[in-house]
């Protein structure tokens, strides 16, 4: 599923610029003019990653990206700083206020885009194409292929998802809560129980190749996809 990122930048034709490099990179770009409308937008749903004008109308670009990181629920969003400041220490105060990289204008598409994927890669891995193995078990995101020890495994999408998830985030507990936000979106709301279902799904797809070992319950708390199995 392609990244979804949000542009937060009050000149047009730079929106247009960041957003249509952005798209044809893969990506999907939602558009914001003001942290004010940024703000409604990452309310209704997160997105995978923001990137974000320093200099913005009413509330800063700094402002706004402490506000991310003061909320629990928004405080793990990736942030790229835009900026025409060049000084170091004006660098160091946007990453004090959060931001995981700091793009200095004029940047280049191409340039922008290598950052982008950087920031998703160490991030949020399980937004990005690249392959990914444990344990004999390899899940191709672009092509959206999974296979045991050479053996090709059928996975519905929902499962694909979260096998992706799980594969990006090795040996860390994640609560039914967690790996909805994760994997459904934070704004779908559907019984925490539905995460039993198809983690279910997903140990009998994996059972083949015996991959479903690598599936564990940890109780009273979540599941965890363990590299040792």
């Amino acid at each position: 599923m392609a990244a979804t990122i949000l542009v937060v930048e009050d000149e047009p034709a730079i929106q247009e610029l960041i957003s249509y490099s952005l798209e044809q990179a893969g990506y999907r770009a939602l558009r914001a003019a003001s942290a004010e409308e940024a703000l409604e937008m990452v309310r209704a749903a997160l997105p995978d990653l923001v990137v974000l004008d320093w200099m913005l109308p009413g509330m800063s670009g700094v402002e706004f990206a402490r506000r991310l990181r003061a909320e629990k629920r928004t405080r793990e969003v990736p942030l790229i700083m835009l900026t025409a400041r060049a000084e170091e220490q004006d660098k160091l105060r946007g990453l004090d206020s959060g931001a995981d990289d700091y793009i200095t204008k004029p940047f280049s598409p191409r340039e922008l885009n290598a950052r982008v994927k950087a920031v998703l890669r160490r991030r949020a891995p399980d937004t990005t194409d690249e392959a990914v193995e444990i344990a004999g078990l390899m899940l191709d995101p672009a092509g959206h292929r999974v296979t045991g020890g050479g053996t090709r495994i059928e996975l519905g999408p929902t499962e694909f998802r979260l096998l992706h998830f799980l594969m990006t985030h090795p040996d860390r507990v994640y609560t039914r809560a967690q790996l909805l936000d994760h994997v459904w979106g934070d704004h779908v709301f559907v019984e925490e129980r539905t995460i039993d279902v198809h983690i279910r799904r997903l140990r009998k797809a994996l059972e083949q190749t015996g991959h479903h070992r690598l599936i564990q319950t940890v109780r009273s708390a979540g599941y965890r996809l363990s590299v040792q199995g």
